[in-house]
């Protein structure tokens, strides 16, 4: 099949931030007397792809709603300001990559992240020329199968793929009706995919881009 397009997920397909942002959490969530653990990579991690309000719930079951959707709120500003200013861990050859693959397909990011997210990624990698368009959950309220179909539409795509590296990443590519591309080296586990890479660099053969 040929594709018009690629739409990426971002966090454990084209970058791990968790290292770079727990320390950011802890330090935020040390000010609230309320909050009884800290929060490890490990815990970051299986929250990647998750919209707020689950996040919320996972790493604050013991907090009432709106307590613990405040906590995390914060969070995610402290967060973007963190990243923007340091960015995080890019897969081997990212950038390199994403050159090549621009050349001939249309890029975007459609993720569940909180607005202001995907911008500290372009920002502190200098990545946006790549891509044509980009949408989060934080900013339209909208699941990430309705994203990936708002970009969809806003673009005039015709054979648009979608990559990503979760369970949530598949549902999304499912309800928009597109095919799946699994990131394997990321943070999800999924039984049910149309094609798998597991490093970032294997893209390119899959997208037959010598």
């Amino acid at each position: 099949m040929k594709f018009d397009s690629i739409i990426f997920d971002l966090d454990g397909t084209l970058w791990d931030s968790t290292t770079s942002v727990i320390d950011s959490w802890n330090q935020t969530i040390g000010i609230y007397s309320e909050v009884k653990n800290k929060l490890t990579v490990e815990d970051m991690k299986s929250v990647m792809g998750l919209v707020i309000q689950d996040v919320a719930l996972k790493f604050f079951p013991y907090l009432e709603e709106e307590n613990r959707l405040t906590i995390v709120n914060h969070c995610y500003i402290k967060e973007c300001e963190y990243l923007e200013k340091h960015g995080a861990i890019l897969y081997d050859k990212l950038e390199e990559i994403l050159k090549n693959l621009a050349e001939k397909y249309k890029l975007f990011i459609v993720s569940n992240c909180q607005c202001g997210y995907i911008e500290s990624f372009f920002e502190s990698h200098k990545l946006n020329e790549y891509f044509v368009d980009y949408e989060s959950s934080g900013r339209t309220g909208l699941t990430k199968g309705e994203n990936i179909k708002l970009i969809i539409n806003r673009n005039n795509l015709e054979s648009p793929i979608y990559v990503g590296d979760t369970d949530g990443d598949l549902k999304g590519s499912r309800f928009a009706g597109i095919p799946f591309i699994y990131a394997r080296y990321g943070f999800g586990e999924v039984k049910e995919y149309e094609y798998v890479i597991d490093s970032f660099e294997e893209i390119m053969k899959l997208m037959k881009i010598h």
